[in-house]
Formats: structure tokens, C-alpha cells, sequence
């Protein structure tokens, strides 16, 4: 059984830094790609970043593009967030999940195991 652990949330001003860690077990994700997205309250959930596991490829939304930096430590199967200069609109829950493959990075439906969620608030 699948199981993604997401750590490393809280409370920062605008402008500090975060990092978020995933912990995954109970799959071989050598041919898996890792995503996260975040969910603000009234919003849909929406694409952050994804890095693909067996070559580390990476890709971004515009919206965190040169702040935020995903990272994968395959010892021991966890990918990171690396969160810079984070702005009151970063404020939501953040979420890990996986899906079979490269490609089609920020299609939500393609990811079939999703973590429970960290908390990420940004103050003004």
C-alpha cells in the first residue's frame, strides 16, 4: 500500500522559507513521478511542482518558478519542497501525491496516492 508522509509546515512571515519533506513507501517508484499541489480555502486544488524520480527531471508553475525548488533523496525515498520568499498568496495546504510516468506533470486526475496534507500559512 502506498503511503506519502508530508512534514515541515507552519507559520512563516512573508519573505522567509520553508521546506516541505514527503516521505513515500510501499511502491518501487523508479518509473514514478512525485508532485506536489496546494489547495487554499475556497479554491481548487492547483499544480506547485513534480520531479520525476528515476532521472530527476523537474517542472514548475509559473507561479513559483525561481522560489520554490523540488528535490528527491532516493536513499530515502523522500523529495523535498524547498520554499523561498513565500508570499501570503502561498498560504494553503500542501499536498504530495504520485503518478506512473513522466509527463502530463500538473494533470491532477493522473495521480493515484495523495498524502494527507501539510499546513503552509504566510503572513502579511
Amino acid at each position: 500500500q502506498v503511503q506519502l508522509v508530508e512534514s515541515g509546515g507552519g507559520l512563516v512571515q512573508a519573505g522567509g522559507s520553508l521546506r516541505l519533506s514527503c516521505a513515500a513507501s510501499g511502491r518501487t517508484f523508479s518509473f514514478y513521478t512525485i508532485g506536489w499541489f496546494r489547495q487554499a480555502p475556497g479554491k481548487e486544488r492547483e499544480f506547485v511542482a513534480a520531479i520525476s524520480w528515476r532521472d530527476g527531471s523537474t517542472y514548475y508553475s509559473d507561479s513559483v518558478k525561481g522560489r520554490f525548488t523540488i528535490s528527491r533523496d532516493n536513499a530515502k525515498n523522500t523529495v523535498y519542497l524547498q520554499m523561498n520568499n513565500l508570499k501570503p498568496e502561498d498560504t494553503a495546504v500542501y499536498y504530495c501525491a504520485t503518478k506512473l510516468g513522466l509527463g502530463n506533470w500538473a494533470t491532477i486526475r493522473l495521480y493515484d496516492a495523495w498524502g494527507q496534507g501539510t499546513q503552509v500559512t504566510v503572513s502579511s
